[in-house]
């Protein structure tokens, strides 16, 4: 970078939308524009948009009025830059357009926010010699390095909501009810939502589970006079193949049909799906999509690249994106909330 002109960031979203984007969007911006004095490209769709070439150039008032809309306004994608597809006709591929791109924009840094697959393309980008920092976002909880980041509490906040009415219907029919969250890998939102949400039953990837033991847990509800029961799964448990080798339609499907052919007590299942991602985002992932927005554009300032934005002990800091990259943070089966939620009679499929 010259000293001679302004330092120049560009921003993008990658990977699934979540509640918070905007509001990190909006504090990388403001503080690189009002505290630096830098200019800020927003990027359009993740990494397709430095594919392609589309972005635009954001003010600060562009930013104002963002705070609290869900979504993101600079929009997302899925995209995989290193993955093999047509522009591999290019010399270098994805890569290369990506970086000619970069170079052809002035751009000084690139501030990537995402999950674990964006964190993993930031850092093969700064590999390639992007200047790239990383903004975690998940509603899964389960980006490695940092103790939270924003889309998770506003995620939890809507499957304990949901869980809460699911109580009403489940206890009016005397009826079984199981809810799926998401939580492909990482058991996280399950585990929080089915604590605060008063489930019975919690089903996580990381803890296996049998289906014996969770009729015969049901059975002896039932016997000690318990007319419903809840049943929170994560969407990534564990299930045996159809008969026709192809997987179930949902976990919660598999869940509700077993304990009903097991137990004989009549079962419902709800999944929960998209509506945990959308709308406007919680207090506290506004806090904290603020928090490491802001710090990612004081790392710009200093030059310092090649790192994720993290809160450490309620301390944001960086961790090397080296360090996150192919990363999962999983729930430990003696996780110190599992040994709490089991005093209080909860059932992880494992054990009555």
């Amino acid at each position: 970078m010259a000293d001679s002109r302004t330092m120049r960031i560009g921003i993008l979203t990658a990977g699934g939308d979540c509640p918070g984007l905007n509001a990190a969007i909006r504090s990388v911006g403001k503080t690189a524009i009002l505290q630096y004095g830098m200019e800020v490209y927003g990027i359009s769709s993740g990494f397709l948009g430095l594919i392609d070439k589309e972005y635009t150039i954001l003010t600060e008032k562009d930013l104002s009025g963002i705070l609290t809309l869900g979504g993101t306004i600079l929009g997302t994608s899925r995209e995989k830059p290193f993955k093999s597809d047509k522009y591999n006709a290019y010399i270098g591929g994805k890569p290369a357009i990506i970086k000619e791109n970069y170079e052809e924009l002035g751009l000084d840094c690139l501030v990537c926010i995402g999950g674990n697959g964006t964190m993993k393309t930031a850092y093969k980008l700064f590999q390639e010699g992007l200047n790239v920092i990383g903004v975690p976002k998940t509603i899964d909880n389960d980006v490695w390095g940092t103790d939270v980041s924003f889309g998770f509490d506003s995620a939890l906040s809507i499957a304990t909501e949901a869980i809460d009415r699911i109580h009403t219907t489940a206890n009016s029919h005397k009826r079984i009810m199981v809810i799926e969250v998401m939580g492909h890998h990482a058991g996280w939102l399950a585990l929080y939502a089915g604590l605060s949400g008063g489930g019975d039953i919690i089903l996580i990837p990381e803890v296996p589970y049998r289906e014996d033991v969770i009729s015969e847990y049901l059975k002896k509800r039932a016997e000690l006079g318990k007319p419903y029961s809840i049943v929170v799964v994560a969407e990534g448990i564990a299930t045996p193949l159809a008969a026709d080798g192809e997987t179930h339609v949902s976990a919660a499907r598999y869940i509700a049909e077993r304990i009903q052919e097991l137990s004989g007590f009549e079962t419902r299942e709800t999944i929960l799906g998209y509506i945990q991602r959308g709308g406007s985002p919680s207090a506290m992932d506004r806090i904290i999509a603020t928090r490491l927005g802001s710090y990612a554009a004081e790392l710009a300032a200093m030059q310092s690249y090649g790192s994720m934005v993290a809160i450490k002990n309620d301390e944001v800091t960086t961790v090397p994106l080296k360090d996150v990259a192919g990363r999962l943070k999983t729930v430990t089966p003696d996780h110190p909330l599992i040994k709490r939620a089991r005093s209080i009679g909860t059932c992880f499929g494992d054990r009555i």
